[in-house]
């Protein structure tokens, strides 16, 4: 996949030193931190308290109606 992305040039500037240190192109740099930001962001989603918040409320599981009851009881 090929994509476009602009960067400020401090970020360039600091992407081209990393480049010229490990001997690598910027789509190996970029390829490599898109590498290991993924399995964290995606962690940190997985572990946020909300996930699976209805899980234990079987197959009938309806949120949207859930709020819809609650929210009736402002009109009291």
């Amino acid at each position: 996949m090929r994509t476009i992305i602009d960067l400020p040039p401090e970020q360039v500037a600091a992407l081209d030193d990393l480049c010229r240190r490990e001997k690598i192109s910027r789509a190996e740099a970029v390829r490599r931190a898109v590498g290991e930001f993924l399995p964290r962001a995606r962690s940190t989603w997985r572990n946020h308290p909300a996930v699976g918040l209805w899980k234990d409320r079987g197959r009938r599981a309806d949120s949207v109606g859930y709020v819809r009851r609650i929210r009736k009881e402002w009109d009291r």
